[in-house]
């Protein structure tokens, strides 16, 4: 009788996980009961008068009319899917409250950014097809009757995109915000000039984009066989595109995050302008190797003019909280064999190098504090001594983000170990080209972001976590999404859900379903069925 008894809870424990809607990031509580709500033909929603609100609902109206065929409209009286100002503190900015019943959808949230995010669970609670670009007859839009409670776990959530190796077109960055915010994240770091591609109209300085974002070749094959395609390659960014890219990430609450690196990373710079460097008479070219150059902007006060009045332009276009510098990998070859530099490690009573690179580092923090906005920059900038209101972005392990936390330093985790995904993600015999290392989806899942070695107080200064696609391998917007997706899923939940919310076991049930969405929305993730619409063009490693 006692084993029946054990097989019937069993199978009653299966049918409520089984009934757990498959929403991903994982809702903070969730409370099922039973029967659904199904959409109408008549369906409508109404929102606060707030302009931001209104949007969100505007957003909802279209996304349930091009899928459903069905005229979904907006009212001002009470509806059959209502967004409601809440007045529960415990919400914070970003959190929402979901309630279905048997007459509707009631979404609640402080903010019009917790009604957006209370707007994509309820998606993910409607079959697949909602998210398909064109109508889908023959579904049953239904929502399971449910109350979720929901608040992310940190406040940073984000994924970086590279466009100074392979640049990417304005309608890819765009579906790559698209996909942010699916996702609940709220942060898109755009990483905009490196050795091998400046990608930002700077206006005072022409020479940049019209020099300095083309370079004569590009390597193929993995670096280390040195081999080139014999063809010009470039593509910038005019400050039109920029301010349309920037508005369209804050349509959907995301805060795009420009990097601009200094004082590494500099040899396109330098090959618009040489003066900038450590020799004024070199001619330098934009690099087509990939991996790090010894080439560096030589610190004169010319060269942190220059950088002040890039970072003036780019602060205008950008209105976000962060401006991220770089400052990481910056060889200090030729600071040692400068006589310039080496005075004014001596006149700044600097201790070394490693201290020069600080205070430009300082230098820059200051300016951009100046301007009302936060420094970011990669853990190096920890070398020398760390600037004083700099947030540090953690990649070279965890060591950097305990030291930053300890010296009450905000940090953003995102190390090669987990959120590197440029790295193989399965077999490298059977993937495209990669620069190496193996990152896949568990590894990410697993990763904790806050170093159990740090203190409560400490921990606060853990901002968050993204992923990071270096684009040397990625020539392509399909192969972008094939390196990036699935894993900047397991991100988001990482950044969102809960410590003790967190299964991957359950995160990859919920994952089946939610890949149902992405074929819809057409991404190319890896494991993603063979379609035509799908551009398969790279190269498989043999």
């Amino acid at each position: 009788m006692k084993h029946l008894l054990f097989t019937f809870f069993c199978l009653w424990l299966q049918n409520i996980v089984c009934a757990q809607p498959n929403i991903i990031p994982k809702p903070s509580h969730t409370l099922l009961a039973k029967g659904e709500w199904t959409m109408k033909e008549k369906t409508k929603i109404s929102t606060p008068k707030d302009a931001t609100w209104s949007h969100v609902g505007d957003m909802l109206a279209s996304q349930l009319s091009r899928a459903t065929g069905m005229k979904i409209t907006k009212v001002k009286e009470k509806a059959d899917i209502d967004f409601a100002v809440s007045n529960d503190e415990s919400l914070g900015e970003e959190g929402y409250k979901l309630s279905c019943t048997s007459k509707g959808v009631v979404i609640q949230a402080r903010t019009a950014k917790g009604a957006f995010y209370g707007m994509q669970t309820l998606l993910q609670m409607l079959p697949a097809e909602v998210f398909s670009p064109a109508i889908v007859s023959g579904v049953k839009w239904s929502v399971p009757l449910a109350t979720i409670t929901d608040i992310p776990r940190y406040s940073y959530r984000g994924l970086m995109l590279d466009v100074g190796r392979h640049f990417m077109p304005v309608e890819f960055v765009k579906k790559y915000i698209d996909l942010i915010a699916l996702h609940k994240q709220n942060q898109f770091h755009w990483h905009l000039t490196d050795d091998q591609g400046w990608r930002i109209e700077i206006k005072k300085y022409p020479q940049l984009t019209t020099i300095g974002s083309n370079r004569s070749e590009t390597m193929k094959g993995h670096y280390t066989e040195a081999k080139y395609d014999g063809k010009p390659y470039g593509g910038f960014y005019t400050q039109d595109q920029i301010k349309e890219i920037v508005k369209y990430a804050a349509d959907r609450f995301v805060n795009v995050i420009p990097e601009i690196e200094m004082p590494g990373h500099a040899l396109a710079a330098l090959a618009a302008y040489p003066n900038l460097g450590n020799n004024p008479d070199k001619i330098y070219k934009v690099g087509t190797k990939w991996g790090v150059y010894s080439e560096v902007f030589m610190p004169r006060e010319e060269t942190l003019q220059f950088l002040e009045n890039v970072l003036s332009e780019v602060i205008e276009l950008f209105p976000g909280k962060y401006i991220h510098i770089g400052g990481d990998e910056c060889p200090k070859t030729q600071w040692k064999e400068s006589r310039f530099a080496q005075e004014l490690i001596k006149k700044q009573n600097l201790k070394d190098e490693h201290g020069l690179q600080s205070y430009v580092i300082r230098r820059i923090d200051k300016f951009i504090t100046a301007k009302g906005r936060r420094m970011i920059g990669w853990d190096e900038i920890l070398e020398g001594g760390l600037s004083p209101n700099a947030t540090v972005m953690s990649w070279q392990g965890i060591q950097g983000a305990i030291t930053a936390a300890k010296e009450n330093h905000d940090v953003i985790m995102t190390p090669t170990t987990h959120m590197y995904f440029d790295y193989y993600q399965a077999d490298a015999k059977t993937q495209p080209l990669a620069i190496g290392g193996f990152v896949d989806i568990a590894k990410t899942y697993s990763f904790e972001p806050t170093p159990q070695v740090l203190s409560q107080e400490q921990g606060k200064h853990i901002l968050g976590v993204q992923g990071n696609a270096w684009t040397e391998y990625m020539s392509t917007p399909a192969y972008v999404e094939y390196m990036v997706f699935p894993r900047a899923v397991a991100v988001a939940e990482v950044g969102w859900t809960s410590k003790e919310n967190k299964n991957f076991d359950d995160f990859d049930r919920r994952l089946q379903i939610h890949k149902k969405r992405l074929d819809y929305l057409g991404v190319n993730y890896y494991g993603a069925p063979i379609n035509s619409k799908f551009e398969y063009v790279w190269p498989l490693k043999k």
